[in-house]
């Protein structure tokens, strides 16, 4: 059991809903490996308490947090600095408290990454097909593109016309800071994302559709888009296995979730507050593999 002295530096996630999250697990265990006086809590904001909830970590002295949904793009306004990858996605999941400033990175991107080479994946130089352009998606197509993947086509609701000007916004960053040749569709023109995920080596699913507990609700209109050349990512990993992880799985793809995703993502914000790294196997076997 870990020990909380007068010197415990404090670390943690803010989002909603948090209390499936292993994270607090996750890094609680990692800091007990490596002998550091750390700790890792989840806070439950409701949309109203997130400044004062940044404001209140900062002023706690937290060396960092963690953001999750539905805060990533929000909590941008509230930091002093962005990284690169941040600034791209205008996006952020990681908090670096540093010299009395808040800086905004992200390591969704390079969690997701890690977790396609993990899952034994190469798409560099390939197409991706994202549904989705919140925070997550965007983190995620923003270190695509830096790492190299060719093509990126995007699936937002034109509906909801803040959020796809914004996915447009993003589209013209990665464009200005990359040689991704990357588009954004309508979510509901499942002509064009029929024909998206047929030139594409990887599908990925980094909206919220389908996770618990509206396990029944699937992103694409049947599996008559799958095929089984197609490596299938859904970014959810409660439930493990999504309605489009099984739909994906009985078409014969290839399919992994975000289980790895949040290992690795988790492994570089470990890293950006000690300045160590992460015992990863150690906490793959303990918390990853049944």
């Amino acid at each position: 059991m870990m020990e909380i002295t007068g010197k415990t530096t404090l670390t943690g996630l803010i989002g909603t809903p948090v209390k499936h999250s292993i994270s607090p697990q996750m890094h609680n265990e990692a800091f007990r490996q490596l002998n550091l006086d750390y700790v890792y809590l989840a806070f439950d904001l409701a949309d109203s308490d997130l400044e004062t909830a940044v404001r209140g970590l900062q002023a706690l002295g937290a060396k960092g947090f963690n953001v999750t949904m539905p805060y990533k793009v929000q909590i941008v306004k509230y930091m002093d600095e962005l990284t690169p990858a941040s600034q791209i996605a205008q996006a952020c999941n990681t908090v670096i408290a540093k010299d009395g400033k808040l800086i905004g990175h992200t390591t969704d991107g390079i969690g997701f990454m890690e977790s396609v080479a993990d899952a034994g994946h190469n798409i560099i130089g390939k197409k991706m097909t994202v549904l989705g352009a919140g925070g997550a998606a965007t983190a995620i197509c923003t270190q695509a593109a830096l790492d190299g993947v060719s093509d990126i086509d995007i699936f937002q609701m034109k509906s909801f016309t803040e959020e796809y000007e914004r996915a447009l916004a993003f589209a013209d960053r990665v464009r200005l800071h990359t040689d991704c040749n990357i588009n954004v569709y309508d979510f509901a023109d499942t002509n064009q994302m029929r024909k998206s995920i047929s030139e594409s080596a990887i599908l990925t699913n980094a909206t919220n559709v389908g996770m618990a507990p509206h396990e029944d609700q699937c992103p694409i209109p049947d599996a008559s888009m799958l095929f089984p050349e197609l490596i299938v990512c859904d970014i959810i990993y409660n439930p493990m296995k999504t309605k489009l992880y099984q739909m994906a799985e009985a078409a014969g793809c290839q399919v992994f979730n975000g289980t790895y995703m949040l290992l690795f993502q988790g492994a570089a914000s470990f890293e950006c507050w000690t300045g160590k790294e992460m015992p990863v196997e150690i906490i793959r076997k303990k918390y990853f593999q049944k």
